[in-house]
């Protein structure tokens, strides 16, 4: 008996789709809507933004002069030299390493002050 209540209403919603009067023109016209909304979202969830990141990080990158101190993949130091493709980092023990640009994530402009340190100490 149980068994029989489960499946009743299964043959219900059966019964109604092949009742149902079927449009051939309809289907196409939604599934365009819905290929629309998708790529709508796919643009202003995740593509817009991520170009947007991308544009302020390289612009970041573009502005780094020397004494700025900068974390290049959890490397920490500060600008010695700015090359094209390159930067050249001072560390605080005065040894000096070479990272890309590309992997440096987060700059902090240097003071004035600390610029002028710097010039004293060299």
């Amino acid at each position: 008996m149980f068994k029989f209540l489960l499946f009743f209403p299964t043959l219900a919603l059966f019964a109604q789709e092949t009742t149902a009067p079927s449009s051939s023109g309809g289907g196409l016209t939604q599934t365009l809507i819905m290929i629309a909304i998708a790529l709508a979202f796919f643009y202003l969830i995740l593509w817009r933004p991520e170009q947007k990141r991308r544009k302020a990080a390289e612009q970041m990158r573009g502005s780094l002069k020397k004494g700025d101190r900068v974390t290049a993949m959890g490397i920490i130091g500060r600008v010695d030299k700015v090359q094209d493709q390159t930067v050249i980092l001072k560390m605080v023990d005065g040894a000096k390493i070479e990272v890309l640009k590309a992997s440096i994530s987060d700059v902090q402009p240097g003071s004035e002050e600390e610029s002028k340190k710097e010039k004293e100490s060299e």
